[in-house]
């Protein structure tokens, strides 16, 4: 268990970082697999998934994950791209709207593949797997931060010293 973490955290701290979980959608796709395969590690470990398990559940699981990011990027085109023509009320109940539509497909979809998923590990590990994917999620924000903070110190120390070396020569 400490050396699968181990891993995580040091492929999480490799990744450049991104100012926003949003914005893991528009990463360089080596940084994409990287968060996959530490994805799969954190979950397939807390779940306690047997290989047997695994090999079936990521399919199911892999399927289930690609079709809820289509709703959730349905509901941000539409927010990039909303209508000119219409009032921005209009506009913003219409998008009030699809949201709702989107959530009940999502509740749909969740409702379709817990029902496939329970046939291939026990409700224990499916009700594990709202916490992981919470707590996975957490990390990596976690780890985003930090690596973002150490860059603003080490620019801010890079400018301190640039400034003192200007001070200097002159």
């Amino acid at each position: 268990m400490k050396k699968l973490f181990t891993i995580i955290l040091v492929t999480l701290l490799t990744l450049p970082a991104w100012s926003q979980e949003d914005e893991l959608a528009k990463m360089d796709p080596k940084a994409q697999e990287k968060i996959r395969a530490a994805r799969i590690a954190y979950i397939t470990d807390r779940l306690g998934l047997t290989p047997e398990e695994a090999e079936r559940f990521w399919p199911i699981y892999r399927e289930f994950s690609n079709k809820r990011m289509e709703l959730k990027q349905q509901f941000d085109q539409a927010k990039k791209n909303p209508n000119p023509a219409k009032p921005k009320e209009e506009t913003e109940r219409e998008l009030v709207e699809l949201g709702l539509q989107l959530k009940q497909q999502e509740l749909d979809l969740e409702k379709d593949y817990s029902k496939r998923i329970l046939n291939v590990i026990p409700a224990q590990k499916l009700m594990a797997l709202k916490t992981a994917e919470d707590d996975f999620r957490r990390l990596l924000i976690q780890q985003i931060q930090q690596r973002q903070l150490q860059q603003q110190r080490k620019q801010q120390l890079q400018e301190r010293n640039e400034q003192r070396l200007r001070q200097r020569n002159n």
